[in-house]
């Protein structure tokens, strides 16, 4: 019997999946799937393939099965060590979603690979939403050889509902949304023409679509509300609005009708809209790339305000999405004496898992991180603060990262902070996020009463 007993709805997603060959697990950030998952496997036994985002292989999979069934085996497969790990003895055998293609390979070479498998689980399973990736065709042969799929994560429709055909499709070949994904985008989504060419089109999605595939899906799916779960203290989201100083409005419209910056270093261009906005939300918060990646700093205001904030808290997690940001928090971090450290890309696994200890051992008062490299995983409870320096576009990433804090083991209450410049793309794109998170939501409610309904 292990020390630390299951929550009940970590015992109701074991039994879920014990009781299903095919289990989507949609349940919220932070309340232990991964835990659900792991005793599923120890009560069904075999060997058992799982696929997560690299950053958490250790941290949220190999250090879980060693705390919560020290019985069972794990075997982490890197890239550097893949051959050795999957000819390794063990119950559970963890790599990264990339390691698919590798494992593809393998299988056209030997079909026998995966013969003695048991099953398959995919966390963070919208990394194979777009079907057309040489990713998301490798994950659909290798799923082929397993009778039991899980797929996991809270966040299963960031951007739109066509991002749940492809990895239902890995779940349980197209029987539940169909087999062919043009068909489905026809029955869920309008085609509205955008620009003068054909393929300069969205796909809106048409208002009973959320709802349809919510009952599509949903005897197969077990969710769970964290706030449901956990006894935590509560959350608070806000904004900071702030003017542009009134040279850089000056300079922000001129590029934003001409698409031509002249700085001190030389001319950048935007050659098309999407570059032209893309520039002008790096602008905002401080500088932009020309054409050979080089950076052209403008101002260093939304650095100072962010870095006021920081000295306000004990301690606090920083989203930031560009190199000069990074660079900017590191320097004003370092004038003003404040302790930090930094994730993102650059960081190797074994590095990102000491800063986190250190983090949550008090050791930095500011945690600097790009959504990307942070977004899956990692508790980062010592922080009561998260701070967007800027906006991201991606909802998956902007959900998961503001769970970093918000989790089992928090005991102060925590907070959000959005910092955008009015008048200013900005606005915008938090705007347009809040939309696809309340779309997410949607979905993850009917989900919710559905399964409430008949468990």
């Amino acid at each position: 019997m292990t020390k630390f007993p299951p929550y009940q709805h970590q015992l109701e997603t074991t039994q879920f999946i014990a009781n299903n060959n095919n289990v989507l697990v949609a349940s919220d950030p932070g309340t232990g799937k991964t835990r659900g998952c792991i005793d599923a496997i120890r009560q069904l036994g075999g060997k058992w393939l799982v696929l997560a985002p690299l950053s958490i292989l250790k941290s949220s999979w190999a250090d879980d099965v060693k705390k919560f069934s020290p019985d069972l085996t794990c075997s982490i497969a890197y890239a550097k060590n893949r051959a050795i790990a999957f000819k390794a003895d063990a119950d559970i055998y963890v790599t990264n979603h990339d390691a698919v293609k590798w494992i593809a390979n393998e299988l056209k070479e030997d079909p026998t690979f995966l013969s003695d498998f048991t099953g398959l689980i995919i966390d963070e399973f919208p990394a194979f939403k777009n079907r057309t990736t040489k990713r998301s065709k490798a994950a659909y042969a290798i799923a082929q050889e397993f009778r039991r799929r899980v797929l996991m994560s809270g966040t299963i429709n960031g951007n739109s509902i066509l991002d749940v055909w492809h990895p239902m499709y890995i779940l349980d070949d197209g029987h539940r949304l169909g087999k062919n994904f043009f068909q489905f985008r026809a029955r869920n989504t309008n085609r509205i023409q955008v620009g003068p060419r054909a393929e300069m089109c969205k796909w809106e999605e048409k208002p009973e679509a959320i709802s349809n595939v919510a009952s599509l899906i949903s005897d197969i799916t077990i969710r769970h509300q964290f706030e449901d779960c956990i006894d935590i203290p509560p959350h608070s989201e806000h904004y900071i609005y702030v003017d542009l100083p009134p040279k850089l409005l000056k300079i922000y419209s001129d590029f934003q009708d001409e698409s031509i910056l002249l700085t001190t270093k030389g001319v950048v261009n935007a050659v098309h809209a999407g570059a032209r906005v893309r520039k002008l939300l790096q602008l905002v918060t401080g500088a932009v790339y020309d054409e050979f990646g080089d950076v052209h700093l403008v101002h260093t205001e939304r650095y100072a305000l962010v870095m006021d904030l920081v000295a306000a808290r004990q301690h606090s997690l920083v989203a930031f999405n560009w190199k000069h940001e990074r660079d900017q928090l590191i320097k004003l971090a370092e004038s003003q004496g404040i302790t930090y450290a930094v994730i993102d890309g650059q960081v190797p696994i074994h590095k990102r898992e000491q800063i986190v200890d250190e983090f949550q051992a008090g050791e930095y008062q500011v945690l600097f991180a790009h959504p990307q490299a942070a977004a899956h995983g990692l508790t980062l409870t010592k922080a009561v603060t998260t701070i967007w320096s800027s906006p991201s576009y991606n909802a998956e990433h902007f959900q998961q990262f503001n769970r970093r804090i918000y989790r089992a083991g928090q005991t102060m209450k925590t907070e959000t902070i959005m910092v955008a410049a009015n008048n200013t793309w900005e606005t915008d794109v938090y705007e347009k996020l809040g939309g696809k998170l309340e779309r997410m939501e949607h979905l993850l409610e009917i989900l919710q009463i559905n399964y409430k309904e008949t468990s």
